[in-house]
């Protein structure tokens, strides 16, 4: 039997639309790059015949003149390949259209399904979604090419003239035409477009634009072939999992679970698109899915995946696979906390790529913004991997003299007359190399990389094999691929590679000894990047804080088995640290070199994380809260005071509007101390005649102070508020029960196993066949016919489980991390079931800054 590979599906649902393909401009929107990188697809555009591969957002009038194929002739197709909504997509498909004149064909693939577009809010498009935008697409290019006549559309025209589609245009005017959709010929098999004109008749001058609208469900980020996220930049990514109410945390995490799922009138817009995305994704692998929920929101998504099934989707001869849906909110600890993971650490540390578009421009009903955000701004997938230590040689600048020798082989195949003015201008270059270094360094800043999931070595994926181990082991794996690949380009090294550990020095000189040669660097390109990014997350300088964080994290779950109180004190130190440093680190040019937790948004992150397990291992009825009145009142007070010394490092959602008057109050206590001087006491003085002139005045100065000092008490009162709704917040997050029932009635009691995350403990039990609290079968078509009828004769099914099936399919909505992903496996081998094929999926690849983000940033329901 075949296995599950996420990366081949994707590759295959490239390769079934070759057609389209084939001369064909390839636009992607962010999220279809973000994916199409991950699984290495450029080279496959490639070799199916595609022009060129272009960004839809930034795309370019010269993209036209690009031609991968050699083939020189204008181009007349493109395809547009998005991962949003159409309404998402519009304006930079109407602006592609309108800039590019000689194209004649378009075709647009969007991984939103027209169920899942005509159940969007305030969406002008019904359940003929894809035939109505082909029609308003036309209609509204048609209406731009009224308004810019100058716009010649002849195939023939060697004259280039630009048109720009402003960013506010097109979409909006969609619901204003939306009745004109009527007189759409529905009962028509062809497209709708200006001319009966074939695509084949290029030569025609009237030939006008014909549009098609596909879905392509397959746009996913497969870290391997059994584990996956999706697009950050991607609609079912973006889309919001809560709404403003009592139970809401985050508007980029489901609701805290209390055993009632929403009402179908209430579901929101993640709820729909999340079932939609996996209900496809099913249909896509051939399977059949026995569905089963944990959580409230993952009841009400399993309810829509149940719906969508049909008779004929449960009659088709499939693979039968279980599905597990999971909240997110059940576990809030595991995200939070730097946990012992290479790939953790590796996005932890790396910069990530800016977002290719920004969410202010959408703009929902006025229902829907009273009740939270359209959309979200998920964090990149895309990392930039430093490759100018690997690839670049320090002191040298021979690179410079390779770059300069390729600029001047270009030329002279661009153009030869002016080859002999072209090479004094690189002579002049080389010179400018020498003497300037910032030209070095703007140009070291290029040379960024990225993951690939599909490099692999031997046949092991390297994404996959270090997504199964921890820092130390998985540094030691990838010394091991550099030594393998060493081996096989026969390069030799004169360092010496001790067995066992690896070192950052030992991975610097074995990574630069692979990528001295230009051939063994592009063939062994996947290992060098990973190798790279290690080195990054293992220098001291984020190597030091994370460690810093986690044995912070140690001792927080030290205290919270001791007593609340050695807990509560254990927070309020760590804010008092980041109040003390903060203020300390104005009067230093620069910080210490070893990285300390200095900020208030890291000693929150903790703080955060302390009433998590004060929640579970201190529950109380009730919104008090785990701790003493007298205990958390330290608390406040101490991160009123961590705000006033250091404002700049508190810009978070509960603070909002108070920047200013922060930073105020901060500069008038500095003008205060500057003019008291050093000394703390009043030294004697001699008065005389003369003082007395000026004693009257005393009054007027305590008029002129008296605003302001009433300013600042209003402040600190103002502050207090704003800090006793952090901590109702807080009450909130402890309170919910999390994985804590999973606890009760369990046969494991060990410390190994309560410190472990939720997914291994659901994994574990459901491979041992045990009862899980609050787990939800969804039944099938055929089980509904077996409880009403069948059932009566005494052929009811017996309970389902999802270890009968070898296919299990978990997906965490809200987003996993690397440390769940890696337990998840060891819970898997300790079951001794190795015919079982585990995938693992989640909405995205969540870090503990993402995580701080979702609760106390812009997306928090604080």
């Amino acid at each position: 039997m075949a296995t599950v590979d996420m990366i081949k599906y994707c590759l295959d649902s490239i390769r079934q639309i070759s057609d389209d393909i084939k001369d064909a401009i390839v636009y992607l929107d962010a999220g279809s790059t973000e994916s199409f990188q991950f699984i290495g697809a450029f080279p496959l555009f490639m070799q199916l015949g595609a022009r060129a591969v272009c960004s839809l957002e930034n795309m370019s009038t010269l993209d036209r003149v690009v031609d991968w194929n050699t083939t020189f002739d204008p181009a007349r197709r493109i395809v547009v390949i998005t991962a949003c909504l159409l309404s998402d997509a519009h304006r930079y498909i109407l602006r592609c259209l309108s800039k590019l004149q000689t194209v004649h064909h378009c075709v647009i693939f969007t991984s939103i399904s027209e169920a899942a577009h005509s159940a969007y809010p305030d969406s002008p498009l019904g359940p003929d979604a894809f035939r109505e935008y082909e029609s308003l697409l036309l209609q509204d290019y048609e209406e731009h090419i009224k308004k810019c006549p100058t716009i010649s559309r002849e195939p023939g025209s060697s004259e280039f003239r630009e048109s720009t589609v402003p960013e506010e245009e097109g979409w909006s005017q969609l619901a204003s035409i939306e009745d004109d959709v009527s007189s759409f010929d529905d009962s028509s098999n062809t497209r709708v477009s200006y001319k009966d004109d074939s695509i084949g008749h290029s030569e025609d001058a009237g030939q006008k634009l014909i549009v098609f609208v596909h879905h392509f469900p397959l746009i996913l980020c497969p870290f391997s072939p059994r584990v996956f996220v999706l697009p950050s930049e991607g609609s079912v990514a973006e889309a919001c999992l809560s709404t403003e109410h009592e139970n809401s945390i985050s508007f980029g995490l489901p609701p805290l679970s209390t055993g009632t799922p929403a009402d179908a009138d209430d579901i929101c817009p993640g709820a729909t698109l999340t079932a939609q995305f996996i209900y496809h994704l099913a249909l896509k692998m051939d399977l059949k899915l026995e569905i089963f929920s944990l959580g409230d929101f993952s009841k009400t998504v399993g309810k829509l995946v149940t719906d969508m099934s049909s008779l004929y989707d449960v009659g088709r001869r499939k693979r039968s696979a279980g599905l597990l849906l999971i909240d997110r909110t059940l576990d809030l600890l595991t995200p939070c906390c730097h946990g012992d993971s290479l790939v953790d650490r590796i996005f932890s540390s790396l910069p990530r790529r800016q977002r290719t578009t920004s969410l202010n421009h959408m703009k929902g009903s006025q229902s829907q913004l009273k009740k939270g955000p359209v959309k979200l701004e998920r964090a990149p997938l895309d990392v930039q991997i430093p490759l100018e230590n690997i690839i670049r040689e320090e002191d040298s600048i021979n690179s410079n003299f390779q770059l300069l020798e390729s600029i001047e082989a270009f030329l002279h195949g661009w153009n030869t007359a002016d080859l002999d003015t072209k090479v004094v201008e690189l002579v002049k270059f080389s010179d400018r190399l020498k003497e300037d270094n910032s030209l070095q360094h703007s140009e070291s800043d290029i040379l960024h990389g990225s993951f690939v999931s599909a490099e692999k070595i031997d046949g092991t994926s390297y994404l996959e094999a270090i997504l199964e181990r921890r820092t130390k082991d998985g540094a030691i794996l990838i010394k091991k691929w550099l030594q393998e690949s060493l081996r096989q380009e026969k390069i030799s090294v004169d360092a010496k590679i001790r067995p066992g550990f690896a070192s950052k020095s030992e991975l610097q000189t074995l990574a630069k000894a692979l990528a001295k040669r230009q051939s063994s660097l592009v063939k062994n390109k996947g290992i060098i990047q990973l190798s790279a990014a290690t080195l990054h997350a293992l220098d001291e300088l984020h190597s030091a804080s994370y460690d810093a964080f986690s044995s912070a994290e140690k001792i927080l779950h030290v205290n919270a088995g001791d007593t609340s109180q050695s807990l509560a004190a254990q927070i309020s130190d760590l804010i008092n640290k980041s109040a003390f440093v903060g203020s300390q680190a104005p009067k230093h040019n620069k910080m210490d070199a070893s990285p300390v937790l200095v900020s208030l948004q890291d000693a929150l992150l903790l703080t955060i994380i302390g009433y998590i397990l004060a929640g579970e291992n201190f529950p109380t009825s009730g919104s008090s809260g785990p701790f003493s009145w007298q205990e958390e009142h330290f608390m406040k007070e101490a991160i009123v005071d961590a705000v006033l010394e250091n404002p700049a490092m508190a810009k978070l959602k509960f603070l909002q509007g108070l920047s200013e008057e922060l930073e105020s109050n901060l500069n008038k206590m500095k003008l205060n101390e500057k003019k008291e001087g050093p000394s703390d006491h009043l030294d004697d003085v001699d008065f005389d005649d003369d003082q007395w002139d000026s004693w009257g005045d005393e009054d007027a100065d305590k008029d002129t102070s008296k605003e302001q000092v009433y300013s600042d008490v209003q402040l600190k009162l103002e502050l207090r508020d704003r800090v006793d709704n952090l901590f109702k917040f807080l009450h909130k997050l402890s309170s919910s029960k999390g994985n804590t029932h999973l606890r009760e009635g369990t046969t494991y009691n060990d410390d190994t196993y309560s410190s472990k995350t939720l997914l291994y403990k659901l994994l574990t039990r459901v491979l041992r066949k045990y009862d899980i609290p609050g787990l939800e079968y969804h039944s099938s078509t055929v089980g509904r016919l077996f409880k009403s009828g069948f059932g009566r004769f005494g052929l009811g099914q017996a309970k389902p489980s999802l270890a009968d099936h070898n296919v299990i399919l978990v997906f965490v909505i809200g987003g996993i991390n690397g440390l769940e992903v890696r337990e998840a496996q060891e819970a898997l081998m300790e079951s001794g079931r190795p015919d079982i094929e585990l995938i693992i999926g989640g909405t995205t690849f969540l870090t503990p800054n993402d995580m701080r983000e979702l609760l106390l940033g812009d997306s928090s329901c604080i």
